[in-house]
């Protein structure tokens, strides 16, 4: 019994002075490992090979992190390897796992370093363990010097971050983030995703072993960045392809943006240090060689970011140059239609930027609602997404973080959205993640309980028919987007060929032309982005066919539609009619409205550019007043607009002015005496009241 005894004494003895030895801080000193001096060798190179990606800046832990690891296996209780350790994962994508090594440093050596306190903090912070790393930042306070690399300033920041965080984690945003899943996402990394208004293509940035010219990071030892595209097809993404060249190069390529159609992409370049931004064009189903923009955009510093507006007429972007806020500012630009160039660039003010660094910039297809990523402002930690709408006095609103847990401790950022609003796309590191970064879905859900629209947030009568309408998404809730996408192809009539077309969208009210687009050659598609509150007239020209034109009055209580509309145009020839949609006149008069001058200006410009086609003018009114009253009016109607052809050029006696009056309804009275709304049946009332014309001869 005693020897039992005895042998249970030191079997205890042993393990506690195991456990003490376990917990002892031992350095890589040759005589500790006598035993082991062929893995001792190795270890210390592998130290040797991570220092030396280590000591070249915080850009290059992760290269040294695999290194350090190795070593790490062979003696697991060196204090200055654990931190280093720590270190290195802070500042590679697997931040939470500092944590667990910078402990284990501190248990071992509680002097291990003077900014062990605030890295304990950051990585507690990380792991939103916020009161933890509130405690472990302030114990930092005291450390601090002049020479320290940690300051006073910095502390107090992160310390704001947490409180930051623990607001926002005690209220969440109810939102869906989920992994697109591995159709898209891959054991590779992926981020970056851009995408169309409509969500039918996206493109992202992704180090896999097909990049263009096959080359490696030499550092990182990871294949060269390109860019890759998937499409939609009945809701789920294709397998993504390569874009190939010329698009990617065979150095880094990296996403930027992509306008809202999809036509134009942005690229980033790093050009040796020299950070620009290069553009693509797409032309039918090519793209074209990026081309760098000039210098309004790109500067001898840094430029990193950039975003068209959905009429192509403004561009925001991130730069590094002088007299800025912070090290990255948001500028803006605007297209001079009468330089025919880029406007100086302007510094988005105080509101936007920070002392701190802007990121990732994006504007909505609605024109006002900024979405970007800032250090500064409210943030939770690291780059946090804010968005901030634009007033009507030019001024910006304060930027509002997107919440938890949208954002998160870490870097969030390369954040975009659909034209509704209601579901973004951004890459994460989560745990139901296939590789080292994922691209992830945000479905924001808004408030409990939904907004109760009625008839007057929907899209207004006179625009339902004539749209040959799908709506393919109808507003929610008040999260919506104010906008309308209008979307769908541009056909030859009959044979349903595509045609490559130039659409002009005009402010009718004002009679301008807010922006001119291109449907695509090869397709025919075409996207536009129409924000609430205008009043919009859209012509589509295209060489040998005659105009088509059509009217959009969309209030600015009409929520977000999306709807798909083909245009069918009409070849020059004999007997060809077409309707003149943006044709106006005052109420029971012929004279015409100054809307009217853009869709007669374009009649103008068809007749000319083919002298020999004469027309007839044909107006029509509804059933509505005398059949006498009605056809004296369509009469004059008709003249009124063959008047305006005569005085500007055109030969009067290729023009026939012809008053049908109420005999050729496209509705007759049956039909609308069915239509169960006030609102239909004035709609259809309004169809009926319209101007024509006919090619009678060529």
């Amino acid at each position: 019994m005693k020897n039992m005894l005895r042998y249970s004494l030191i079997i205890l003895f042993v393990g506690i002075i195991s456990t003490l030895k376990a917990q002892t801080d031992t350095p890589f000193e040759k005589a500790l490992f006598k035993d082991r001096k062929d893995q001792f060798k190795k270890a210390v190179k592998n130290i040797e090979q991570g220092d030396m990606y280590f000591e070249q800046g915080k850009s290059l832990y992760k290269a040294a992190l695999p290194f350090y690891l190795e070593a790490n296996e062979f003696n697991p209780n060196s204090s200055e390897l654990n931190y280093k350790i720590g270190l290195c994962y802070l500042y590679s994508t697997y931040k939470t796992n500092a944590l667990q090594y910078l402990l284990k440093a501190y248990k071992l050596n509680p002097n291990v370093s003077n900014e062990i306190h605030y890295y304990l903090g950051r990585a507690y912070h990380l792991n939103l363990e916020l009161d933890k790393a509130i405690e472990e930042y302030q114990k930092q306070k005291s450390y601090i010097t002049k020479d320290s690399p940690i300051t006073m300033e910095m502390i107090d920041k992160r310390i704001k971050e947490c409180n930051y965080g623990k607001e926002y984690m005690a209220n969440p945003e109810r939102v869906f983030i989920d992994n697109i899943g591995n159709v898209v996402n891959t054991k590779y990394p992926e981020y970056g995703a851009i995408i169309t208004t409509d969500e039918s293509v996206m493109m992202f940035t992704s180090r896999r072993p097909d990049t263009e010219g096959g080359g490696m990071d030499p550092f990182l030892h990871e294949y060269f960045e390109d860019i890759y595209i998937t499409t939609k097809v009945d809701g789920k993404w294709t397998t993504p392809k390569n874009m190939g060249k010329p698009v990617n190069s065979d150095e880094h390529d990296a996403t930027v943006a992509l306008s809202p159609d999809g036509s134009v992409l942005l690229i980033y370049h790093d050009d040796k240090g020299d950070g620009n931004i290069y553009q693509c064009v797409l032309k039918g189903d090519e793209w074209s060689k990026p081309k760098k923009l000039n210098k309004t955009v790109n500067s001898p510093q840094h430029e990193s970011s950039a975003c068209y507006t959905a009429d192509g007429k403004t561009l925001y972007f991130v730069s590094s140059r002088e007299g800025g806020f912070g090290k990255h500012d948001i500028y803006v630009t605007h297209w001079d239609e009468k330089k025919e160039k880029w406007s100086e660039a302007k510094n988005l003010g105080g509101v936007i930027n920070t002392k701190y660094n802007e990121e990732s910039v994006l504007i909505h297809p609605d024109g006002k609602t900024l979405y970007f990523s800032s250090q500064g402002h409210t943030s939770m930690g690291g780059y946090d997404i804010f968005k901030s709408e634009l007033q009507e006095d030019g001024t910006w609103s304060k930027p509002q973080n997107l919440g938890y847990p949208v954002n998160s401790a870490d870097d969030d950022v390369f954040f975009v959205i659909n034209a509704s609003g209601r579901r973004g796309y951004y890459s994460s590191v989560k745990k139901d993640g296939y590789g080292e970064k994922d691209i992830y879905m945000i479905t924001f859900l808004g408030p409990e309980k939904p907004l109760v629209l009625n008839s007057e947030d929907n899209l207004i009568a006179s625009i339902a028919q004539p749209v040959t309408e799908k709506i393919v998404e109808k507003p929610v809730d008040g999260l919506t987007k104010k906008i309308t996408l209008l979307k769908g192809m541009v056909r030859e009539v009959g044979t349903l060929k595509p045609i490559g077309a130039e659409l002009e969208l005009i402010d009718v009210e004002e009679n301008k032309t807010l922006a001119t687009f291109q449907s695509n050659e090869k397709t025919g598609k075409y996207l536009l982005s129409l924000p609430s509150g205008k009043n919009y007239g859209l012509a589509v020209k295209a060489e040998g066919y005659l105009f088509h034109s059509e009217n959009f009055n969309i209030p600015d209580s009409a929520a977000y539609q999306e709807i798909v509309k083909n245009i069918d145009m009409k070849p020059i020839e004999v007997g060809q009619t077409i309707v003149l949609k943006n044709i106006f006149y005052d109420y029971n008069k012929a004279t015409l409205r100054k809307e009217s001058i853009n869709e007669l200006d374009r009649l103008v410009k068809l007749l000319k550019d083919n002298p020999t086609i004469k027309i007839e003018l044909s107006a029509h009114t509804d059933s509505r007043g005398s059949d006498a009253y009605n056809q004296k009016l369509s009469q004059a109607r008709a003249q009124s607009v063959v008047d305006y052809l005569i005085e500007h050029g055109i030969s009067k006696d290729r023009l026939v002015a012809k008053g049908m009056g109420e005999s050729q309804p496209i509705y007759d009275d049956a039909y609308i005496a069915k239509l169960p709304t006030k609102e239909e049946k004035e709609w259809a009332h309004q169809q009926n009241r319209r101007t024509e014309f006919k090619i009678i001869s060529k």
